[in-house]
């Protein structure tokens, strides 16, 4: 359908476009701008009336529009306010021509929603004459983490031990989303890819976010590149066949 109106190009692609990227802001008093139609350069599509003549009588709503809403797992852990800034058109009073409008739309992102979850602002498309206006969705998506990866309400947090330590026992000074650390002391083999938990560390759960998932520590064993020969004997005779 896209093609008939926009000559094989997608509207959407260039509808939402963030001008600070992914950077954190202050959401008191700055926005997120999205731009709906290019602030006139790209519009919705339009609905036609019966045998593609403009003007019917019988009106179709355009299809709900799409867009990721990037949040951080900090910002799931404590709940935050995104604000997006959209520019639309809307029909003026006359009921034919349309006028651009800009308008403000706050999410209040509640603690421990998971990704997928959508927020509907119903008819904030395009108006026209001969359409009802499209649906806006965002979509949660978590931002990628440069500590931390999610499942769900728990949090998983890799940790790289020596095979000496993997071996003799180890303390993991583990780090939370909330900036504290917490020392965890491990004397038994910790073979690779073993997981253990901090109960009660993790995300709110989203319709209880009184409580918590887990935090999640999974080992990842580093291996020497090399032994020297004379240690080869001994470890031959420590450790089981």
């Amino acid at each position: 359908m896209f093609a008939e109106f926009f000559d094989g190009r997608n509207p959407f692609d260039t509808f939402f476009v963030q001008r600070n990227g992914d950077e954190e802001m202050d959401v008191d008093d700055a926005f997120t701008t999205f731009h709906m139609g290019g602030f006139g350069n790209i519009s919705f599509p339009r609905g036609r009336g019966a045998g593609g003549q403009e003007g019917g009588g019988c009106r179709k709503q355009d299809p709900p529009v799409l867009y990721e809403l990037k949040v951080s797992l900090e910002e799931i852990y404590a709940g935050c306010t995104k604000k997006m800034k959209i520019s639309h058109k809307r029909l003026n009073p006359d009921g034919k021509t349309v006028r651009t409008e800009d308008k403000i739309l706050t999410i209040e992102v509640k603690r421990g929603w998971k990704e997928g979850t959508k927020i509907t602002f119903p008819k904030e498309g395009d108006q026209t004459p001969n359409n009802i206006p499209a649906d806006v969705v965002f979509v949660v998506k978590d931002k990628p983490h440069a500590v931390f990866r999610r499942e769900g309400s728990d949090i998983i947090y890799p940790a790289k031990i020596s095979l000496r330590e993997a071996l003799c026992g180890c303390t993991v000074n583990t780090p939370t989303l909330d900036g504290r650390t917490i020392p965890m002391v491990f004397k038994d083999v910790l073979k690779p890819g073993v997981k253990r938990r901090i109960p009660g560390e993790g995300l709110p759960y989203p319709k209880a976010p009184e409580q918590r998932g887990d935090l999640i520590i999974e080992f990842e064993v580093r291996f020497p590149d090399r032994i020297p020969p004379s240690s080869k004997p001994i470890l031959e005779q420590i450790l089981p066949v």
